[in-house]
């Protein structure tokens, strides 16, 4: 039986003007993920704008304010696929106003492509990029040089940003080998789809067999995690086929589970073990992460929604006072004292902001004690109080498990993404005056 590709999940990140639509758009092209009615409307618009050749960022720039800007301005997610592998693109802004929406497009990469001006080299914006990247834990980068045909000795200008960038990203605790540097050229697809002739300096893959290639990883730098299985919904259909049927649906956030595993519910504590696994296609004998699927469980254990279902063996504490890491999303800005909804899984309960400890200077990568408040695309750490316990790991173990959302109790608009943790600690920041 032929089995389907896997899939990548991939964003990419850099300044205004570096060329990530034109990247995207040469990626889009190289692989035939965009139609030929597409390619003749784009072809059609770049000679009526004078362009000798198809300007292959309009694929990618759909909203009409980001077309008559020439920019980015919202997380657009695009999708394509070569023979030996799928992607998922999240495609973000490069402006500093949008820090919230790289965030946003970044939290669920398994790998980013930074990009950064040949030209200009590695400026703030990249420093920013980097590490937030390293704060929302992406266990993969790649470095993309564009506009590499733009710039004299080539050789050299390359070199020297390679350097720079990969002290930048040892500082940030990535080690090398999670760090891939590639020059390219996204408007004439030089080591995008295939390895170029004009780059005789760089021996490595394109772009495109890089992504092909590299590890399908989820997480950066730990151990897998056990199961971790937020109950979304108790199925009791109690009719004359299955009196006494109790299922436990949802979608598995991380490890695996298999039928006799003995698990732990929290925060309850209730140990079980499982007696079935249950899809809409029949059932499993084992299910991994992503699946969504039923538990059947031996004992009739009492379960509700936002439950957690978690392998014995490094089952977390459950919590309900926390220091956490949050990148604030909304205008009006986050004070001490603050009432919230806080979402972890499928679990929603009522939060207080206690202390806000520290705010992150993006700019100079550095720890400011003592904010008076966060404002909007602020990245802060703070003390969190809930009113019920929360099965969450920190940050630094699982991604999938150590995230939250902070919501608005009166309008119901996410104000905050969360992580649970210092998730500033690891980036060996230094520390400032008071904010």
């Amino acid at each position: 039986m032929k089995h389907a590709p896997d899939l990548l999940r991939i964003a990419t990140a850099g300044s205004v003007d570096d060329g990530k639509s034109t990247l995207v758009g040469r990626l889009l092209y190289d692989t035939k993920s965009v139609l030929a009615d597409q390619i003749d409307a784009v072809t059609k618009a770049s000679v009526d704008r004078g362009l000798d050749s198809p300007d292959l960022s309009l694929l990618v720039d759909g909203l009409r304010a980001e077309r008559e800007q020439g920019i980015t301005i919202d997380v657009a997610y695009r999708y394509f696929a070569t023979p030996a592998r799928s992607f998922v693109l999240a495609d973000t802004p490069g402006h500093v106003q949008y820090t919230r929406n790289t965030v946003s497009g970044a939290s669920t990469a398994q790998l980013v492509i930074l990009l950064v001006d040949a030209r200009n080299g590695v400026v703030s914006q990249t420093r920013r990029h980097a590490a937030v990247m390293a704060l929302l834990g992406v266990p993969q980068l790649v470095l993309a040089v564009n506009k590499i045909d733009a710039v004299d000795d080539a050789a050299a200008k390359y070199a020297q940003i390679v350097a720079e960038f990969s002290e930048l990203t040892r500082s940030l605790g990535w080690s090398d080998d999670e760090v891939t540097t590639i020059p390219v050229s996204a408007l004439h697809g030089d080591n995008v789809a295939s390895r170029s002739d004009n780059t005789p300096y760089y021996d490595g893959p394109s772009l495109i067999e890089h992504l092909e290639s590299v590890p399908n990883v989820t997480e950066h730098n730990h151990a897998p995690l056990g199961l971790r299985f937020p109950v979304q919904y108790v199925i009791r259909p109690r009719t004359a086929e299955f009196p006494d049927y109790r299922g436990y649906a949802g979608q598995i956030a991380a490890g695996t589970v298999a039928v006799g595993d003995e698990v732990v519910v929290l925060p309850s504590g209730t140990r079980s073990r499982v007696t079935q696994i249950d899809t809409a296609d029949g059932q499993l004998a084992s299910a991994h992460a992503g699946r969504s699927v039923t538990l059947l469980l031996d004992d009739n254990v009492d379960i509700s929604r936002g439950d957690v279902i978690a392998a014995v063996a490094d089952a977390p504490e459950p919590i309900q006072q926390f220091t956490a890491t949050v990148c604030w999303l909304a205008d009006k800005p986050l004070r001490p004292g603050a009432r919230v909804l806080l979402k972890h899984g499928t679990k929603t309960t009522q939060a207080i902001i206690g202390g806000l400890d520290a705010l992150f200077d993006e700019q100079n990568l550095a720890l400011l004690d003592g904010p008076e408040a966060l404002e909007l695309n602020h990245i802060g750490l703070i003390s969190v109080q809930t009113a019920e316990p929360i099965a969450a790991d920190d940050y630094a173990i699982s991604r999938e498990s150590g995230s939250f959302l902070l919501i608005d109790p009166q309008g119901g608009n996410t104000l905050a993404a969360g992580l649970v943790g210092d998730a500033l600690a690891p980036l060996h920041l230094s520390q400032a005056q008071p904010a």
